[in-house]
């Protein structure tokens, strides 16, 4: 077992710390295999009421995967689902699904930064806390990627087009944003979490977070709802723009601004899952689309091209191939969605409901 992830079973409690502070916890392939394994034996272990899962460190519980891990394996632009980053999605995409459907509680504390692959580790859960130090998001059409990790599912179902404003522009949310989206369920205020830990030693979860929990703080996306709803429910990104730049909110105008800065290619992928989710049946089918989605991105320049200029070289100036989205090809979009052959996913829905749907 890795000490990257810490793994203990106490007072009927598995708990589950993710131990990389120095880059908030970023997860790894061995990490979330980790985690996996422990679920899988937790599940039919009677000693264990419930899973709780923190992040080490006081920066956040978890800013996603490796990024460094995937720019050394999308270099070689093989876009291989046999490649360590292929290999890596499909158990993270795995853990996803078991983390929606796991039949024990399931305790996140989504305190500090949760992006990404955190996202993943925490928002199909059955309890998840946010406090005001929470800033949930998925980053992906920065660094020229798509959302994952089942996020496509979480915010192709959030009120309104929400999920659609967070996904393009990758917004971060605060804590009543983040229960406003259905990323989140309980607001607790950070300094009552150990004592909140504490409690689940003797409580039921329910219990335990229903003595701290507070009010959430207002979603500022809810009062932005009018604008929102109406530029994003458009068919394509080109509209959707066009929407934005139109509209008489500064903050609409930002959005735009926002959007175009960021991968046109993955921008443009990133909607049609996202419609595409709002179609299917479970979280497994849109895990299925995710993975297909993002072994094809690693043989896209984007990918490489967004992490060096956000991780690597921190130049903050990605240079785009398309630059802009009137150039991306309905052929480079297709591209996202193909089949993988024997290579695909292939996670069912069992007859136990997603939790959230």
């Amino acid at each position: 077992m890795s000490d990257e992830v810490l793994i203990e079973r106490r007072d009927g409690l598995g708990l589950i710390t993710l131990n990389r502070p120095k880059v908030i916890n970023a997860l790894t392939h061995a990490m979330t295999l980790t985690v996996l394994d422990a679920l899988r034996e937790w599940e039919s272990d009677d000693a264990v009421r419930a899973v709780v899962v923190t992040g080490a460190g006081e920066r956040g519980l978890c800013a996603g995967g490796d990024l460094v891990a995937i720019y050394q394996d999308a270099k070689t632009g093989a876009g291989e689902p046999d490649s360590p980053s292929g290999r890596f999605w499909r158990d993270e995409y795995t853990l996803n699904a078991y983390i929606g459907r796991y039949p024990k509680p399931y305790v996140v504390v989504m305190d500090g930064i949760v992006m990404g692959g955190g996202v993943g580790l925490s928002a199909h859960g059955s309890h998840r806390i946010v406090t005001e130090r929470s800033a949930v998001g998925m980053p992906e059409t920065g660094i020229g990627f798509v959302p994952d990790v089942g996020g496509t599912y979480l915010l192709a179902h959030a009120p309104g087009e929400i999920g659609t404003h967070l996904a393009l522009t990758t917004a971060r949310m605060a804590a009543g944003d983040a229960i406003a989206a259905d990323f989140a369920d309980y607001y607790v205020p950070a300094q009552d979490i150990p004592a909140l830990l504490d409690a689940l030693r003797t409580a039921d979860p329910e219990i335990a977070i229903a003595k701290f929990a507070r009010p959430a703080p207002a979603s500022e996306l809810v009062a932005q709802r009018d604008w929102i709803d109406a530029c994003y429910a458009a068919d394509t990104v080109a509209e959707i723009v066009a929407r934005l730049r139109a509209h008489e909110s500064p903050a609409a105008r930002r959005a735009a601004e926002d959007i175009s800065a960021k991968s046109p290619t993955a921008v443009q992928a990133t909607l049609r899952l996202l419609r595409q989710a709002r179609t299917l049946d479970s979280l497994e089918e849109a895990l299925n689309a995710e993975y297909r989605a993002t072994v094809a991105a690693l043989a896209a320049h984007d990918l490489v091209e967004g992490i060096r200029a956000q991780v690597i070289d921190k130049d903050r100036n990605p240079r785009w191939a398309p630059a802009t989205s009137a150039e991306v090809t309905a052929a480079q979009v297709d591209a996202y969605f193909a089949g993988l052959g024997e290579f695909e996913l292939n996670l069912a829905a069992p007859r136990l409901g997603y939790r959230h749907r």
